[in-house]
């Protein structure tokens, strides 16, 4: 897990020259400190957006429904 106020601290002193965060810890909550700087650039947890990755999430589903189904530990195991 990231610590927000230490990223953001470390952004402020220049430890880090800068970030890009799709994220947050929280959601849908995004931390002031974090969107008050210039040098961090903030999505709305869309990184998987493309039709390719939701396609291959999906497929992991129906892998892990099928291995249920036959017996076998699912491949993708959440839980």
């Amino acid at each position: 897990m990231l610590d927000q106020t230490a990223l953001a601290e470390a952004l402020r002193d220049g430890t880090i020259a800068g970030a890009g965060l799709d994220v947050y810890e929280g959601e849908p909550a995004v931390p002031t400190e974090l969107r008050e700087l210039d040098n961090v650039v903030l999505l709305p947890h869309l990184g998987s957006a493309t039709t390719e990755t939701r396609t291959a999430m999906g497929m992991l589903v129906l892998d892990n429904l099928q291995a249920y189904v036959e017996g076998r530990e699912p491949p993708c195991r959440v839980a």
